[in-house]
Protein backbone atom coordinates (compact mmCIF):
# COMPACT_ATOMS: atom_id res chain seq x y z
CA UNK A 1 0.00 0.00 0.00
CA UNK A 2 2.79 2.39 0.83
CA UNK A 3 4.38 1.60 -2.56
CA UNK A 4 1.30 2.87 -4.37
CA UNK A 5 1.22 5.96 -2.17
CA UNK A 6 4.89 6.71 -2.92
CA UNK A 7 4.26 6.27 -6.66
CA UNK A 8 1.30 8.68 -6.55
CA UNK A 9 3.29 11.23 -4.55
CA UNK A 10 6.20 10.97 -6.99
CA UNK A 11 3.82 11.45 -9.91
CA UNK A 12 2.23 14.47 -8.20
CA UNK A 13 5.63 15.99 -7.42
CA UNK A 14 6.76 15.51 -11.04
CA UNK A 15 3.61 17.23 -12.27
CA UNK A 16 4.05 20.15 -9.85
CA UNK A 17 7.72 20.60 -10.77
CA UNK A 18 6.83 21.00 -14.44
CA UNK A 19 8.46 17.76 -15.52
CA UNK A 20 5.18 16.71 -17.13
CA UNK A 21 3.80 19.47 -19.30
CA UNK A 22 0.92 19.29 -21.75
CA UNK A 23 -2.82 18.94 -21.96
CA UNK A 24 -4.95 16.13 -20.67
CA UNK A 25 -7.07 14.06 -23.02
CA UNK A 26 -10.27 15.66 -21.70
CA UNK A 27 -8.95 19.16 -22.42
CA UNK A 28 -8.06 18.18 -25.98
CA UNK A 29 -11.47 16.58 -26.56
CA UNK A 30 -13.21 19.75 -25.32
CA UNK A 31 -11.17 21.90 -27.72
CA UNK A 32 -12.03 19.60 -30.65
CA UNK A 33 -15.75 19.70 -29.76
CA UNK A 34 -15.72 23.52 -29.57
CA UNK A 35 -13.95 23.74 -32.95
CA UNK A 36 -16.53 21.37 -34.44
CA UNK A 37 -19.37 23.56 -33.19
CA UNK A 38 -17.74 26.69 -34.64
CA UNK A 39 -17.28 25.00 -38.03
CA UNK A 40 -20.90 23.80 -38.03
CA UNK A 41 -22.01 27.40 -37.50
CA UNK A 42 -19.60 28.99 -40.02
CA UNK A 43 -20.26 26.77 -43.07
CA UNK A 44 -23.96 27.72 -43.58
CA UNK A 45 -23.13 31.40 -43.06
CA UNK A 46 -20.38 31.19 -45.68
CA UNK A 47 -22.75 29.47 -48.14
CA UNK A 48 -25.31 32.25 -47.65
CA UNK A 49 -22.67 34.89 -48.35
CA UNK A 50 -21.69 33.11 -51.58
CA UNK A 51 -25.31 33.03 -52.78
CA UNK A 52 -25.78 36.70 -51.97
CA UNK A 53 -22.60 37.52 -53.93
CA UNK A 54 -23.90 35.64 -56.99
CA UNK A 55 -27.26 37.44 -56.82
CA UNK A 56 -25.63 40.86 -56.49
CA UNK A 57 -23.22 40.07 -59.31
CA UNK A 58 -26.11 39.29 -61.66
CA UNK A 59 -27.90 42.50 -60.65
CA UNK A 60 -24.73 44.45 -61.42
CA UNK A 61 -24.30 42.72 -64.79
CA UNK A 62 -27.92 43.51 -65.68
CA UNK A 63 -27.46 47.18 -64.73
CA UNK A 64 -24.26 47.48 -66.79
CA UNK A 65 -25.89 45.77 -69.75
CA UNK A 66 -28.93 48.06 -69.45
CA UNK A 67 -26.64 51.08 -69.73
CA UNK A 68 -24.96 49.57 -72.80
CA UNK A 69 -28.33 48.74 -74.39
CA UNK A 70 -29.62 52.27 -73.71
CA UNK A 71 -26.51 53.73 -75.33
CA UNK A 72 -27.00 51.43 -78.33
CA UNK A 73 -30.70 52.29 -78.69
CA UNK A 74 -29.87 56.01 -78.56
CA UNK A 75 -27.70 55.72 -81.70
CA UNK A 76 -29.23 56.59 -85.07
CA UNK A 77 -28.68 53.01 -86.29
CA UNK A 78 -28.83 50.73 -83.25
CA UNK A 79 -27.21 47.29 -83.32
CA UNK A 80 -30.10 45.80 -81.34
CA UNK A 81 -33.17 45.57 -83.55
CA UNK A 82 -35.13 42.72 -81.93
CA UNK A 83 -35.70 41.23 -78.49
CA UNK A 84 -33.38 38.38 -77.55
CA UNK A 85 -29.73 37.94 -76.67
CA UNK A 86 -27.72 41.14 -76.40
CA UNK A 87 -24.91 41.06 -79.01
CA UNK A 88 -21.38 40.89 -77.60
CA UNK A 89 -20.55 44.03 -79.58
CA UNK A 90 -23.00 45.91 -77.33
CA UNK A 91 -22.23 44.16 -74.02
CA UNK A 92 -19.78 41.30 -73.41
CA UNK A 93 -20.56 39.37 -70.23
CA UNK A 94 -17.38 37.24 -70.49
CA UNK A 95 -19.31 33.97 -70.10
CA UNK A 96 -20.42 34.76 -66.53
CA UNK A 97 -24.03 35.29 -67.56
CA UNK A 98 -26.52 35.17 -70.40
CA UNK A 99 -27.79 38.68 -71.12
CA UNK A 100 -31.10 39.18 -72.96
CA UNK A 101 -33.25 42.19 -73.77
CA UNK A 102 -37.06 42.16 -73.88
CA UNK A 103 -39.96 44.52 -74.26
CA UNK A 104 -40.41 47.32 -76.73
CA UNK A 105 -36.97 48.33 -77.92
CA UNK A 106 -37.33 51.98 -77.03
CA UNK A 107 -35.29 54.00 -74.55
CA UNK A 108 -38.13 53.95 -72.04
CA UNK A 109 -39.46 50.42 -72.60
CA UNK A 110 -36.67 47.82 -72.68
CA UNK A 111 -35.81 45.34 -69.92
CA UNK A 112 -32.45 43.57 -69.65
CA UNK A 113 -32.16 40.22 -67.85
CA UNK A 114 -28.93 38.56 -66.73
CA UNK A 115 -29.17 34.83 -65.97
CA UNK A 116 -26.36 33.01 -64.21
CA UNK A 117 -23.73 31.00 -66.06
CA UNK A 118 -20.18 30.03 -65.16
CA UNK A 119 -19.18 31.50 -61.81
CA UNK A 120 -22.63 33.07 -61.28
CA UNK A 121 -24.61 29.87 -61.94
CA UNK A 122 -27.34 29.40 -59.35
CA UNK A 123 -27.87 33.10 -58.78
CA UNK A 124 -31.25 34.81 -59.01
CA UNK A 125 -31.77 36.44 -62.42
CA UNK A 126 -30.93 40.13 -62.33
CA UNK A 127 -33.14 42.61 -64.19
CA UNK A 128 -32.57 46.25 -65.05
CA UNK A 129 -34.00 48.84 -67.39
CA UNK A 130 -36.97 51.18 -67.52
CA UNK A 131 -39.39 48.45 -68.68
CA UNK A 132 -38.72 46.00 -65.84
Amino acid sequence: MSGIRRALEAKKAARENGEEAGFSLIELIIVVVILGILVAIAIPIFAGIQQQAKDNSLKSIAASAASAVAADLAKTTPTITAAGAVPSTVYNSSGNSTVTVAGPLTLDGFCVSAAGAGSTAGGVTGKAGPGC
